[in-house]
């Protein structure tokens, strides 16, 4: 009976056949293709992680990808881009009435660099159209409004009045997911 309690309290025993580490699973772009994760010269890989000794796991999350930094699908990105779209033009309602503004006709309040920063936002969910695979003529139509919306945003006051109405970033995405619709799943 000592024998078995003493093998017990010893620990695990070395097994005749040494276990591999186990492979991360493959990472899958939103095209379905699958990303070979590599190492720059300073030994880090595509994701910042390693380098210089560090610990590997350090701030992973369960599926063992860095937390918030992981590769996402499409149906991820468009979520991302249309609730900042939703942020930047109709976020809130006007008390007492039925009319939705958002943050860009906030910052547009400020002369000039306002607009400009807007404008970049709006720049930025093109880009993000663009990454999940928009045709050039979609693109074409959405830096047209991006750009109406700035040009006449920089007029004080009246600017900020047809960001409310005019809504830029909505009527992208409106327009993104028109045509995502019309593409076969991917995810």
């Amino acid at each position: 009976m000592t024998a078995k309690s003493d093998t017990f309290f010893a620990g695990p025993q070395p097994s005749a056949r040494k276990s591999r580490p186990r492979r991360p699973p493959p990472v899958i772009d939103q095209d379905g293709n699958e990303v070979h994760v590599g190492r720059d010269p300073f030994g880090q890989d595509a994701f910042g992680r390693g380098g210089f000794g560090a610990d590997p796991n350090f701030g992973q999350g369960f599926s063992g990808m860095a937390f918030g930094f992981g590769p996402l699908t499409r149906a991820q990105r468009f979520a991302r881009i249309e609730a900042l779209a939703r942020l930047m033009d109709v976020a809130f309602v006007l008390p007492g009435t039925n009319v939705r503004y958002g943050i860009d006709g906030l910052i547009g309040l400020i002369p000039v660099v306002g607009d400009l920063l807007t404008t970049a936002i709006s720049l930025w969910l093109v880009r993000e159209a663009r990454a999940l695979g928009a045709p050039a003529h979609l693109i074409a139509r959405m830096l047209g409004n991006v750009a109406l919306d700035g040009v006449v945003g920089l007029v004080p006051f009246a600017g900020d009045a047809f960001d409310v109405v005019f809504r830029a970033n909505m009527r992208n995405i409106r327009m993104l997911r028109r045509w995502m619709d019309k593409q076969p799943r991917m995810d």
